[in-house]
């Protein structure tokens, strides 16, 4: 059988970018064999030399500065857009309307209104339009998933997450687009996003939010001379700009199911690279995950007597999501990291593409939608002082 091949673009060539395009490189290594080829076609952004070297380091074919290429070119079928949340809206709207298919990453827009026009926008598409909640392909936090799901740890009563990163802690930490915006397109919006979307990928829909607070913890940035990469610092004017949006967030919300959720997200938590984890109790067992420790996962049921009963470290293998040919050594205890993730989306988005249902779909723009009512909420929240603020 000839194999269906897909001409592959990423916008931005960043930190998360050249995830995406190593996701894509390898995107073929996994699951089964019939997966359509990823062409690497073309990797974008106004800075060339970055754009070169992930041209280089990825296999791209070529190494474009400007988006608008990609929307013309008739060797692209498929393009990740991985680059400053407010520039979303006018490169995807291109995108669809030239008929290519996207994948976003997340938060999908920086305002609920740009969402909207943009989920109405893939809705008139004929293409795959997918955002990038990386998380939902960790074969751990999927393992819990269908724990909850199949009613493995009864009726679902506490949701507890957080993620706490420590990016933003530096005050040298320069001035960019991710310290713009008012409040809510700060913490919130950057992991708080993939929070809320793990929150209900695991427990199901948010329908109240409460008690929500927003702090600025370091009011004001230095301004950097050139471009910055990530998070890193990098030459300085000596300049200062002030800081638009929240270093953290907490808040309270309640599930459809009836559990509690208690939350809390954080670009200033000291020692803390990657800090996203859960617990979820329920009224028979209880599970819970971290992403330092991707590869294991924690659970308690009824089903060991009472004197050795307690908290089990269960080691991800093939028996859970996406691990068995997912990775080269298909064995228990194997492990994998947060860079495979990106691999299981790229084939998941690939696979969508062609037609292919052998993986969970990636989560839509109406999902990201959804996402963002949250936090809109939460805002909607703090700026009330913490009052009850519902989500249709």
């Amino acid at each position: 059988m000839t194999r269906k091949s897909v001409g592959v673009a990423v916008i931005g060539a960043g930190m998360a970018g050249r995830a995406h395009a190593a996701g894509y490189r390898s995107a073929g290594t996994v699951f089964d064999a019939d997966g359509p080829e990823a062409r690497l076609v073309s990797v974008v952004d106004t800075n060339e030399a970055l754009a070169q070297d992930a041209r280089q380091r990825y296999g791209f074919a070529r190494a474009e500065s400007d988006w608008r290429a990609i929307v013309a070119a008739d060797d692209v079928d498929a393009v990740s857009v991985v680059v400053a949340n407010h520039l979303h809206r006018e490169i995807i709207e291109a995108l669809l309307a030239a008929g290519k298919h996207v994948l976003c990453e997340k938060p999908l827009a920086p305002s609920l209104a740009d969402a909207r026009a943009m989920a109405a926008a893939a809705d008139d598409a004929t293409t795959v339009a997918a955002v990038g909640y990386t998380y939902r392909r960790s074969p751990a936090m999927s393992a819990i998933r269908d724990h909850v799901h199949n009613g493995h740890l009864g009726r679902p009563i506490h949701f507890n997450g957080h993620a706490w990163y420590d990016y933003a802690l530096d005050p040298l930490t320069p001035m960019s687009w991710r310290y713009k915006g008012g409040p809510g397109t700060g913490a919130l919006a950057d992991v708080g996003s993939h929070m809320v979307d793990t929150a209900e990928y695991v427990c199901g829909p948010v329908v109240e939010v409460s008690g929500a607070v927003l702090t600025t913890v370091i009011d004001e940035r230095p301004v950097p001379a050139g471009v910055t990469l990530g998070h890193e610092r990098g030459e300085l004017t000596g300049e200062v700009e002030p800081v638009e949006n929240e270093d953290l967030a907490t808040f309270t919300a309640r599930f459809e199911n009836g559990a509690v959720g208690t939350f809390s997200v954080s670009r200033v938590a000291h020692g803390l690279p990657n800090g996203l984890a859960f617990e979820v109790f329920g009224s028979a067992g209880s599970a819970a995950f971290d992403l330092q420790r991707a590869g294991e996962f924690q659970v308690t049921d009824s089903s060991p007597r009472g004197e050795v009963n307690g908290q089990r470290r269960v080691y991800v293998g093939p028996a859970h999501p996406y691990l068995r040919r997912g990775v080269p050594m298909d064995a228990p205890g194997v492990g994998y990291g947060t860079g495979d993730l990106f691999v299981y989306q790229a084939r998941a988005f690939l696979d969508q593409i062609v037609g292919l249902d052998h993986l969970p779909p990636c989560p839509s723009f109406h999902d990201a939608v959804r996402g963002l009512e949250v936090l809109d909420a939460v805002v909607e929240s703090a700026r009330g002082g913490g009052v009850a603020v519902k989500i249709a």
